[in-house]
């Protein structure tokens, strides 16, 4: 199922997945994939997973390049693995979340990690929180054990429900012996649709505190300037959004815990009329 060019020489490689899909909001996940594949030292791409036939072509299109009224490329959806450095050897896995077998994938997926030999697996998300633009960003975390979840300060510790792909495939890491950790940015619900610079920093920097990748910040440090001027912008044309921000700073002044997140934003979109 993975076409292989030619396998990297890698040092104690971290695996970094995040695939495009469930969850991913405020797109930090395959954003902050994107980050680190532009500061790789000697990235290359060295296998890819084609999702042509395991994806719905009408949810996940495929991609045309166009140039002067000729039509010059046609890109199927494709899960990327790419090699490189940026501090230590990494591999990043990246592209949208296919829609069939799920269990072949993970098995190709780990298949490869256990080859390179990867010593650790991270996989990068957020989710809609009830919080706001306003407050830093936090991380959730989880880990394949308890251990594990100690040590990098996990903040859900229950949860039963549908899952994607990705956390599939961090627990079956674990199964083989590799440890793996999902970080969850926690986007403000009423931002999640677009993309989300403080998420993506966010997800980043804890993700190289704990593993020693070292990502430059900068570029994303003035992205995230900008990004809360536009939003504050916006908010003045949105009277109704600036209210319910206000009201989510007075009724919650701090975070909630990861376990109250789920259930308030699922109390507030419950309370909320339809809109045309």
């Amino acid at each position: 199922m993975l076409e292989v060019e030619t396998w990297p020489e890698l040092r104690e490689p971290v695996l970094v997945v995040a695939l495009q899909g469930w969850v991913d909001a405020g797109m930090a996940g395959s954003e902050a994939i994107d980050v680190m594949r532009e500061q790789l030292d000697a990235g290359r791409r060295f296998a890819r997973l084609d999702l042509a036939d395991l994806v719905d072509l009408q949810q996940t299109r495929p991609e045309v390049s166009i140039a002067e009224g000729t039509t010059r490329r046609v890109a199927w959806p494709e899960i990327e693995c790419v090699a490189g450095r940026i501090g230590r050897d990494v591999v990043l896995v990246t592209g949208p979340e296919p829609s069939l077998q799920w269990p072949s994938v993970i098995a190709a997926l780990v298949a490869m990690a256990d080859r390179l030999g990867v010593v650790v697996a991270y996989g990068l998300g957020a989710m809609p929180a009830v919080t706001t633009h306003r407050r830093p960003v936090e991380v959730l975390a989880t880990a394949t054990d308890e251990s594990l979840a100690e040590q990098v300060g996990a903040l859900r510790t229950d949860y039963v429900g549908a899952t994607g792909l990705q956390t599939a495939l961090l627990v079956a890491l674990g199964d083989v012996g590799i440890p793996a950790v999902g970080l969850w940015g926690q986007v403000p619900h009423y931002l999640a649709g677009s993309p989300s610079p403080p998420a993506t920093r966010a997800v980043l920097d804890r993700l190289a505190r704990l593993s020693g990748i070292e990502v430059d910040l900068g570029p994303l440090d003035r992205r995230v300037e900008r990004y809360g001027g536009k939003v504050e912008a916006g908010l003045a044309e949105r009277p109704d959004v600036a209210e319910l921000v206000q009201a989510i700073e007075v009724e919650h002044p701090s975070m909630p815990s990861g376990d109250e997140l789920v259930d308030q934003i699922e109390r507030y979109l419950r309370s909320q009329p339809d809109q045309d």
